[in-house]
């Protein structure tokens, strides 16, 4: 692989890559793969109609990774990507996607990932994506993530979705249909400055008996920034669903959150938790009186409420 500086440490913050990865790997660089790597169990292949990969995981494959994240250089580059990942009945894995903007430019830079999800029956996966966003330039970073999931019987699968600094723009979709048994856990960590723009929707249809789905957020909303969280989740068998938006609000920052319970089935159970408040006077004090500023104080307590 041949990468700047800049393009390194794109890839320390969206995929905490300090060196080419161990295991099944595909780094794409300003619309070009910088490299790639399959392993016996792991096959990573280009698609043929459309920009992107297909990414087919053997049945039975334990403990391996794939690493899958995008940087951008390029100030006025735009695409979209498809990929879509199958995973083999009684897997095990870990797959970590993420997109870096570095924009200098005066030309909006925008990334659209669409990632579908087939799960195959009792398999697990653990699912990272990162976004980050740098650059002094005047032009924005775009980032518009769609991903869609398909569960099996008795499959698990747990997304940690974070988006901290830099990104101006963003609209997360995420889609999941559930078989029997499937267990789905969304840990969702955002934050948003400046006049940033930030809105996170999910559909998730419970289908199978024993089904679960577990959707947690939690948000910082500071200058004049937006946020949007809509979530909706529909029982439609003996299901259980959960759904928690827990943001702070700062400065002339602006926060709605939708929640959507839609019942189908009398042993369906739902519910919602929302709380969307500012910074705790009592916290800032007891920070304060250890000797930090007011404004150190509240990054201290930003950090932990994100971790």
């Amino acid at each position: 692989m041949k990468l700047d500086e800049i393009q390194k440490r794109l890839l320390r913050e969206v995929a905490d890559l300090h060196e080419v990865p161990e295991g099944a790997y595909n780094i794409r660089s300003n619309s070009q793969s910088a490299g790639r790597r399959s392993t016996a169990n792991i096959e990573i292949v280009s698609k043929q109609d459309v920009s992107g990969l297909e990414i087919r995981i053997r049945p039975g494959t334990k403990r391996e990774s794939v690493h899958i994240p995008v940087v951008m250089t390029e100030s006025g580059l735009k695409e979209v990507v498809y990929n879509d990942f199958f995973i083999g009945e009684d897997s095990d894995v870990v797959i970590v996607a993420g997109c870096g903007i570095d924009n200098c430019g005066n030309q909006d830079s925008q990334h659209d990932g669409i990632h579908r999800f087939y799960v195959g029956r009792g398999a697990k996966v653990r699912y990272v994506e990162k976004h980050y966003g740098s650059g002094e330039g005047s032009g924005k970073r775009i980032l518009n993530p769609g991903t869609e999931v398909y569960m099996e019987e008795d499959s698990s699968m747990e997304m940690e979705m974070v988006q901290i600094k830099g990104v101006d723009d963003t609209v997360r979709t995420t889609t999941a249909e559930l078989a029997a048994g499937a267990k789905l856990v969304v840990r969702e960590r955002l934050m948003t400055h400046g006049e940033q723009r930030a809105i996170s929707n999910y559909d998730v249809a419970l289908n199978g008996k024993g089904s679960s789905a577990d959707i947690v957020s939690r948000s910082v909303a500071r200058d004049r920034s937006y946020q949007k969280f809509d979530a909706k989740i529909a029982g439609n068998a003996e299901c259980s669903g959960h759904t928690e938006c827990d943001s702070i609000i700062m400065d002339q920052g602006r926060i709605l959150a939708v929640p959507g319970l839609e019942a189908n089935h009398v042993d369906a159970s739902l519910f919602h938790e929302a709380a969307i408040g500012k910074i705790a006077g009592e916290q800032l004090i007891k920070l304060m009186t250890l000797g930090l500023t007011e404004a150190e104080a509240e990054e201290q307590i930003i950090n932990g409420f994100l971790q």
